[in-house]
């Protein structure tokens, strides 16, 4: 387990964002991922939405599915982004804090910056608003009033 001083461990927050390539997104170039736990540094599973840059082609595949699932980001909105971009909010990634430490310690991830917060909220509606993603992860995203 990575120690609290590990840049990962030691920094990681709702909107966090690294850049890296999962091999669950059958792809060879990296994608943004989003941290979008309420407060990660107390989870041992780690929610991830990421990014594309395909904003047509994620549309196309998702035809039907409810609007605020869909949610596209400017370069003006998040600073880490190039080009406009588009999260698909009916799917997630759960990863360990282990495993994005490794992929950190590896050279294989790079620390981005964090996402505004506002954003994030949004990328949690969509995910909450989706019938894709399981009802216990979305428990966890509800955000305690």
């Amino acid at each position: 387990m990575p120690s609290a001083h590990h840049p990962i461990k030691s920094t990681i927050k709702a909107g966090s964002v690294y850049y890296f390539n999962d091999p669950d997104l059958n792809s060879s170039y990296r994608h943004f991922c989003i941290v979008v736990n309420i407060d990660p540094s107390k989870d041992t599973v780690i929610f991830l939405a990421y990014s594309s840059h395909r904003i047509s082609k994620v549309r196309e595949r998702r035809k039907g599915f409810p609007d605020e699932t869909l949610v596209e980001i400017a370069p003006n909105q998040y600073s880490g982004f190039s080009k406009k971009s588009i999260i698909d909010c009916n799917e997630i990634l759960e990863r360990s804090i282990d495993m994005i430490a490794s992929k950190f310690d590896q050279g294989k991830l790079e620390i981005k910056p964090v996402m505004d917060l506002r954003l994030v909220r949004i990328l949690r509606k969509g995910l909450i608003a989706s019938n894709q993603i399981a009802g216990r992860i979305k428990v966890l995203l509800k955000e305690p009033f």
